[in-house]
């Protein structure tokens, strides 16, 4: 398959099944992958997201562990770091809406912490396969922000390179439509 003409770091990102256990993430790494993140768009500069980073060994990366769902305690805990994603919808306790976009700018944020990582020779996978509720009680989340998501960050396991399938272009421009032109 000849590949398609878009950026390379866009074609080459792939999320791994597994992660190198050897692996460790610097400090400059963390900052970059963060620095990535803070310049991705948002609706009216609001910013409404924040990343919890615990690496490897570090304090607070074993909470994160204890509530991984089963289907991710195999690959999970040997990523370099693990990122819990949040988004804030509330001004704080007030039931006032902070940003109704605060889902979709997350995600821009977490995609341009992706294709920074990737950019350095990492791999990242996002995933929802963890206990929310116990999580967001153990972290003492502040009112108003929810966690969303979480993202592995590491290298790929040797090896670790599946084969991706992605839908077609005539499906992008017609899919969600009740009666496609």
């Amino acid at each position: 398959m000849t590949a398609p003409r878009i950026l390379p770091v866009l074609y080459g990102r792939f999320s791994p099944r597994r992660f190198n256990r050897d692996h460790q993430l610097t400090e400059a790494d963390i900052e970059s992958l963060l620095e990535a993140a803070r310049w991705a768009p948002s609706a009216g500069n609001s910013q409404p997201w924040a990343f919890l980073v615990r690496r490897r060994g570090d304090t607070g990366h074993s909470e994160l562990v204890d509530h991984l769902a089963p289907s991710s305690r195999p690959w999970v805990p040997d990523a370099s770091a693990l990122v819990v994603n949040l988004a804030h919808h509330e001004v704080d306790d007030s039931g006032m809406q902070y940003s109704e976009f605060a889902d979709y700018d997350l995600g821009q944020a977490v995609a341009h912490m992706t294709l920074q990582a990737h950019s350095m020779g990492l791999a990242c996978r996002q995933f929802r396969a963890f206990d929310l509720e116990g999580l967001h009680d153990a972290l003492h989340v502040a009112p108003g922000w929810r966690i969303l998501t979480m993202t592995a960050i590491g290298t790929a396991d040797t090896g670790d390179t599946p084969t991706r399938h992605r839908r077609s272009i005539a499906d992008l421009r017609t899919a969600g439509r009740a009666h496609p032109a």
